[in-house]
């Protein structure tokens, strides 16, 4: 038999208040609270800390005071990534971010559903599901991005959309639900 923990590894539905669960977000609420009273001038210490609590972390990372997340070791930022103020991650499952990524304030990006049935939340369920993040992204302010998505290269997410469903590259995205307004030209290539 699973335990709750493996359950949610594997993206199957569990139980979020079981112990090991719980003991998880504790430990992540613990290091972001060492992340955040760092020194916001100490950015080589502010690295150091960042490659020790997530599961991979490039280079010219700077993230803005307060970081929330569930647990950590599932966030994934590439190079030169930018995060601003309140920025909650909630990592239950994989969150891949790619390189030349700005998010604005208030933004949350969360893995975690939980049913829509009441029956399955009073037994306090609940089920991850990843989410990628392409390169040269601008998420803008108070954007929040849903379980599952997948975010293209090359893409703007208006300030106050919510992306519940895949955006393809090259492509700004607006509104609730977020849906694409006009395509981007990449001036990369």
């Amino acid at each position: 038999m699973m335990k709750e923990l493996e359950k949610m590894q594997a993206g199957l539905e569990y139980c979020y208040d079981d112990e090991e669960v719980s003991l998880m977000k504790l430990h992540a609420i613990e290091n972001a609270n060492i992340f955040n009273s760092l020194a916001e001038d100490d950015l080589d210490k502010q690295h150091e800390i960042l490659s020790e609590i997530l599961g991979s972390v490039g280079e010219k990372v700077w993230i803005a005071k307060r970081f929330c997340f569930d647990n950590g070791k599932n966030i994934h930022i590439g190079n030169n990534f930018t995060g601003n103020f309140n920025l909650t991650i909630l990592d239950v499952k994989e969150v891949y971010i790619g390189d030349n990524v700005m998010i604005g304030p208030n933004t949350t990006i969360t893995t975690a559903t939980h049913p829509l049935s009441p029956k399955g939340r009073r037994a306090h369920l609940a089920q991850g599901k990843t989410i990628k993040i392409g390169n040269d992204v601008w998420l803008g302010a108070n954007v929040t991005v849903l379980p599952g998505v997948t975010i293209g290269n090359n893409v703007v997410i208006g300030a106050g959309a919510v992306v519940n469903k895949d955006i393809p590259d090259n492509s700004l995205a607006v509104g609730v639900p977020a849906r694409v307004i006009k395509e981007i030209e990449n001036d990369l290539e």
